[in-house]
């Protein structure tokens, strides 16, 4: 398996570890510290009731989890200004805000990666969690965030 292809799959662990922490966050909210710290010891890399969780870019996730956090009230008003008429960010389920968030944050602070990477990668996560449909809206939405941020 070539470098480029370890890299990948390393940042897709993350990007899944990244949402499931945002998610635990906004359950929880437990400090960031001690969330990272469980998923750095626990759950990136571990086998947990028999299912192997991949190895991910720690620091991408550490970036991934702190960053969204940080920039939480610009995410939030990017993805809330993009939603249809009628529609709120408290509407959403907390899965679907977390795979948001983090997309959000990967395309207004990681200008290292591609728009069409980060979105595509956004809605393979989003496959995780849901159906087609809302797959297709987490392209569309981060879409049309990636078209009015600061890439376009």
């Amino acid at each position: 398996m070539s470098r480029n292809s370890n890299r990948t799959k390393a940042r897709a662990a993350a990007r899944l570890a990244a949402v499931q922490a945002l998610y635990q966050l906004e359950m929880e909210g437990t400090a960031i510290p001690v969330l990272l710290h469980e998923f750095h010891q626990h759950r990136l890399g571990a086998v947990i009731e028999d299912v192997e969780y991949a190895d991910a870019e720690v620091d991408f996730f550490d970036d991934l989890v702190k960053g969204a956090q940080a920039r939480a009230g610009e995410i939030d008003r990017l993805i809330e200004a993009k939603l249809a008429s009628g529609w709120t960010l408290a509407r959403l389920d907390k899965p679907m805000k977390a795979i948001l968030r983090a997309g959000t944050y990967e395309l207004l602070a990681r200008k290292d990666v591609p728009t069409g990477a980060v979105i595509s990668e956004y809605v393979d996560v989003a496959h995780a969690f849901y159906e087609r449909r809302e797959a297709g809206f987490v392209n569309g939405l981060l879409d049309a965030i990636a078209k009015s941020g600061p890439r376009a």
